[in-house]
C-alpha cells in the first residue's frame, strides 16, 4: 500500500503515479486504467473544463451513475480548484432543480439515460438555469447540448502552462465538493468539503492499516459522501483500485469479489444483508478479502458472526457528510459485542466528546449528543450562514445530532438520532434501541422503528420487521420479546411484518415513508 502525503487530490494522484504508474486504478466495465493513464485522462478532462470557461470556485454539476466519467470529472474539477456537485440519478426533477438553483453551476454534465429512464428532458430543463453556460451529455445524443466529444476536444486549445497554473492555484482549504444532506426534514443543505478534509481525513483511516491497498467496489450514488470520499478518495490515497458499478447487484458483487480479487468488501448494512442472502454467497471465494466493513447503520450480530467465517477482519465505521470522512472505527480484534453494539472509537485525528443538553460532558454510560472537532470537518453549509452557525457548538465542535454514550471499553454506542427520538406519554424513546432489541430475536433479519401521532400518548412507536428466510413470528411474539427486555413504554404499539424496508438513494431506510404508512394505518383504525 502507498501512503501519500499530498494536500490536494491531484498531488496525491501524481504521487501514486510516480511510485506505481502501472498499478491498476480504475475498472469500469471493459475499461481499465492504470495510475499513469488516470493522471493523463484527468489532465485531459481538466483542460476541457478550462476551455469551457470553468475555473477556481466555479461549480460543476454532474448527473451520473457511479462510473469512470464521474470520477474523471470530479478529479479534474478538484485539480483546477472548481467545486464539484453530484446529482443523484434516483432524484426527481424537483429535487435536482433545488440543487442546481442553489449552487448555480456554470457547467452541467449529465448521463443521457440509464436503467430505463431518459434524463435528457430533465437535463435540458436544468440547463435553463441562468448560471448554466454549457450543457454536455454523455452516453447518448441530445440535440440541445454540446456533444461530449466536442466538449473534451476543446481542451486541446489549453497548453500545459495554463493547465499547470490552474493546478497550482487550487488551494487545499477551498471547497472542492458540495454534498447535499438527505433533507428528510426540510430542504437539503449543501455541505462544503475541502480537499484538505478529503485527503487528511481519509488518510487517517490508514494509520492502523497494515494490509494491502484497498481494491473495492463503488456501487454508491455519486451525490453521497460514502461514494466520493469514503470509497473513491480513500482508495486513491492508498494507491488502490476502484471497481465501478452503476447499480447495486448482489450477484455481480459476489462474482466481482472473486474475479477482481477484492481486498475490501462491504457497504451499507442493507446491501450486505442482501448480498449475504444470495445463494452464491456460500460458494464465493473471499480469500483475497483483507477487510469487511460497514457503516450507516448497525449490522445484526448473527450477520457479523457469519461474516467472520469468510473474513477474519471486519470493521464498523461511522461518519457524517459534515465530518467529510469516517471519524470512528472499530479496532482490530474487537469483541463481537462491540462490533454489533458500537461505532468503534474516534481516530487520533478527531477530537470527540459527548455532552448533555446543557453542554456538560457526559461520563461513561450517560447518553448525550456526540460532537467532533477537527480541521477536516465541513467548511459550512453552502450559502446557509445561520444553519452553519447552528451546526457548531462553541469552540468549533460539530453537532452530529446523534445521541450516544461512552462504553466501559472505550467504544461509543449509538442510541439514535436526536431527530428520530420521540416522546410517548412523556418518556423519551430512541428507535435504535428498540430496533437492536428486535434484531436479537432469532426470527428477525432487520427492523425499523418510527413514530406517529396518537391521541392519548402524543406519539407512539410503530415497528416494521423483516423476518429471516423461512422464519416465522407474529406481532404478539415480538412484542413479548421486547417486553421481557425493555421498559414497557418502549414497546411499539404496532409491529408489522414486511417483505422489505423502503430504502433511500443513500442506502438508508426511508423512515419518513414508514412513518406515513404507520400514521395512515392508525388513522384508518380509529
Amino acid at each position: 500500500m502507498i501512503r501519500t502525503t499530498g494536500t490536494t487530490l491531484y498531488a496525491c494522484l501524481r504521487e501514486v503515479e510516480a511510485i506505481a504508474p502501472d498499478a491498476e486504478a480504475v475498472i469500469c466495465g471493459a475499461r481499465r486504467l492504470t495510475y499513469a493513464q488516470l493522471r493523463r485522462e484527468t489532465d485531459r478532462y481538466a483542460r476541457a473544463l478550462l476551455a469551457n470557461g470553468v475555473g477556481r470556485g466555479d461549480r460543476v454539476a454532474m448527473l451520473s451513475t457511479s462510473r469512470l466519467e464521474y470520477w474523471l470529472v470530479f478529479l479534474a474539477s478538484a485539480a483546477i480548484g472548481a467545486i464539484w456537485v453530484g446529482l443523484g440519478t434516483r432524484n426527481r426533477i424537483e429535487e435536482l432543480q433545488h440543487v442546481v438553483d442553489d449552487v448555480e453551476p456554470k457547467l452541467l454534465i449529465g448521463l443521457a439515460e440509464f436503467d430505463g429512464r431518459d434524463y435528457r428532458p430533465d437535463l435540458i430543463a436544468l440547463a435553463g438555469a441562468p448560471s448554466v453556460e454549457t450543457l454536455t451529455v454523455f452516453g447518448g445524443e441530445c440535440a440541445e447540448e454540446t456533444r461530449f466529444e466536442e466538449f473534451l476536444a476543446r481542451g486541446d486549445q489549453v497548453d500545459n502552462e495554463r493547465l499547470e497554473a490552474a493546478i497550482a492555484d487550487a488551494a487545499p482549504h477551498d471547497p472542492a465538493l458540495i454534498v447535499f444532506t438527505s433533507g428528510t426534514t426540510g430542504k437539503p443543505k449543501g455541505a462544503m468539503l475541502s480537499q484538505h478534509g478529503l485527503t487528511k481525513g481519509n488518510r487517517a483511516r490508514f494509520d492502523e492499516w497494515d494490509g494491502p491497498a484497498p481494491r473495492m467496489i463503488c456501487a454508491l450514488p455519486i451525490n453521497h459522501i460514502a461514494c466520493v470520499g469514503d470509497t473513491c478518495c480513500m482508495t486513491l490515497l492508498a494507491g488502490g483500485a476502484i471497481v465501478f458499478a452503476e447499480k447495486f447487484d448482489p450477484a455481480w458483487e459476489l462474482a466481482t469479489v472473486e474475479r477482481e480479487k477484492l481486498t475490501v468488501w462491504g457497504g451499507f448494512p442493507t446491501m450486505i444483508q442482501m448480498t449475504m442472502a444470495h445463494p452464491a454467497f456460500e460458494t464465493t471465494d473471499f480469500s483475497s478479502v483483507y477487510m469487511v466493513g460497514w457503516g450507516g447503520a448497525a449490522l445484526a450480530r448473527p450477520l457479523i458472526e457469519r461474516l467472520a467465517q469468510v473474513c477474519e477482519r471486519s470493521c464498523v465505521v461511522y461518519g457524517l457528510t459534515e465530518t467529510t470522512c469516517n471519524v470512528t472505527w472499530s479496532a482490530q480484534g474487537e469483541t463481537l459485542d462491540a462490533m454489533a453494539n458500537s461505532i468503534g472509537r474516534p481516530g487520533d485525528a478527531f477530537e470527540c466528546r459527548i455532552v448533555d443538553d446543557f453542554g456538560k460532558i457526559c461520563g461513561v454510560g450517560a447518553p448525550g449528543e456526540i460532537q467532533f472537532r477537527a480541521d477536516t470537518n465541513m467548511l459550512g453549509y453552502w450559502r446557509r450562514p445561520e444553519a452553519t452557525a447552528d451546526a457548531f457548538a462553541k469552540g468549533g465542535w460539530l453537532r452530529t445530532g446523534d445521541i450516544g454514550y461512552w462504553r466501559e471499553d472505550g467504544n461509543i454506542s449509538l442510541a439514535g438520532r436526536r431527530s428520530d427520538m420521540f416522546k410517548s406519554g412523556g418518556f423519551n424513546i430512541y428507535p435504535k434501541e428498540v430496533e437492536q432489541m428486535l434484531e436479537t430475536h432469532d426470527a428477525v433479519e432487520t427492523a425499523s422503528v418510527v413514530s406517529h401521532a396518537e391521541e392519548l400518548y402524543g406519539e407512539v412507536g410503530a415497528a416494521f420487521v423483516v423476518l429471516k428466510a423461512g422464519a416465522k413470528a407474529d406481532q404478539a411474539e415480538l412484542a413479548l420479546h421486547l417486553r421481557e427486555r425493555l421498559a414497557n413504554y418502549k414497546v411499539p404499539k404496532a409491529i408489522t411484518i414486511v417483505d422489505r424496508l423502503p430504502i433511500l438513494a443513500n442506502g438508508k431506510v426511508d423512515r419518513k415513508q414508514l412513518s406515513a404508512i404507520a400514521q395512515k394505518a392508525y388513522d384508518g383504525s380509529r
